[in-house]
């Protein structure tokens, strides 16, 4: 059996009592205790999880040059010329030729002959080969270089700006100016150089900070003792769902058209740049509705996998969960393209079928209800 891959807190998290799991080959956090609490910790406060698993990538190009723009125009779905100054980050689907989704992942501009993308875990090794082989290629001549060297920890929540900037005074000049998507690079803290974005997977406020890996078991119990409370995958996945994330692998892989998986907003296909992936996504088009589901009936739990029965035929649960802030089950849905927002339609939970609204995403915004 191949050993679990660890992040640099891993030991951190072990003498917390943390309930380890298998997350992408690595051992990850599931909960410290109770899940349900670290949930509301950042719907109403702030809570912090260890994302060092996923992958930093560097790109590099000449000094003068547009060369790594021009690759990642060819590599991205998403405009990267909507990054016009440094200090911006853009989410973006990479895909294959045939407009399947490789990754998602967020790219930063530092500067022009500088990007920084931030891949997902289970998929980075893939990624690279994938980025390498379009490099050499279209003679690119970019370089890309992988940052095992860098860890990363979100910190999410109504409070978590501040109990960040409690914690890292150094970095306040620069985090009171970020707008969402804005970052910036602070090169002298008690941690060392840190990247300070103002991005998230909850739908709540906060910050991702990416430091050395050697700092960040100094920063995460200075967090801790500031009243940030630790998080694991299990809140992370609930807190998603709520704020209507795709999870990759879930909600969209390989075989997935972004059009079909609610990620048409990340596709940029009117402008002239041709892209990866481009002329499957015209030939195609949107083939599919995908929404949310709030369940109507008592009886089951919405889950990935489960069939959705609709006028117009059937659908799938790609992933579902309990709302510990509606306290209804929710799930995100891919169904026939004639299903509309405000539908009833019946899912398949074990022998039962039980009723459930279609809604839009996302259900949970800066702690609110958006759905009722």
């Amino acid at each position: 059996m191949t050993e679990l891959k660890k992040t640099p807190l891993y030991a951190t998290h072990c003498a917390s009592n943390a309930r380890i799991v298998d997350f992408g080959g690595w051992a990850m956090p599931l909960h410290y205790g109770s899940q349900l609490e670290e949930h509301q910790a950042v719907r109403t406060d702030a809570g912090m999880f260890d994302v060092s698993h996923m992958c930093v990538i560097d790109i590099g190009g000449t000094v003068g040059s547009d060369d790594v723009r021009t690759f990642l125009r060819y590599v991205l779905a998403n405009d990267i010329d909507k990054l016009k100054t440094p200090g911006r980050a853009l989410y973006s689907c990479m895909l294959n030729a045939h407009g399947g989704v490789i990754d998602d992942l967020i790219v930063y501009l530092v500067r022009e002959d500088l990007f920084r993308v931030v891949v997902n875990a289970a998929t980075a090794e893939q990624d690279i080969v994938w980025l390498n082989q379009l490099n050499a290629e279209g003679e690119f001549g970019v370089t890309l270089m992988p940052r095992r060297d860098l860890a990363m920890i979100a910190v999410q929540g109504p409070h978590a700006c501040e109990k960040v900037l409690n914690t890292v005074p150094a970095v306040c000049s620069a985090a009171e100016a970020l707008q969402p998507f804005g970052f910036a690079i602070v090169p002298a803290t008690p941690y060392g150089e840190m990247l300070l974005a103002r991005t998230g997977y909850t739908g709540e406020d906060g910050f991702e900070l990416i430091v050395a890996a050697d700092a960040v078991t100094a920063l995460w119990p200075k967090l801790a003792e500031a009243g940030v409370r630790p998080c694991g995958l299990g809140a992370r996945d609930t807190l998603r769902l709520e704020g209507g994330m795709n999870l990759y692998g879930q909600d969209m892989d390989v075989n997935t058209s972004p059009l079909d998986a609610g990620l048409g907003w990340t596709v940029e296909l009117a402008a002239a740049r041709d892209f990866v992936g481009k002329a499957a996504l015209l030939r195609a088009g949107c083939r599919a509705t995908f929404a949310g589901l709030v369940l109507c009936e008592t009886g089951g739990v919405l889950r990935a996998h489960q069939t959705v029965l609709t006028a117009a035929g059937e659908g799938v649960i790609t992933s579902g969960t309990f709302s510990p802030v509606l306290q209804q089950s929710i799930a995100f849905a891919r169904m026939p393209s004639e299903v509309q927002v405000g539908d009833l339609v019946q899912v398949q939970i074990r022998n039962k079928q039980l009723a459930a609204r279609v809604v839009n995403l996302p259900f949970v915004r800066h702690g609110k209800a958006l759905v009722n």
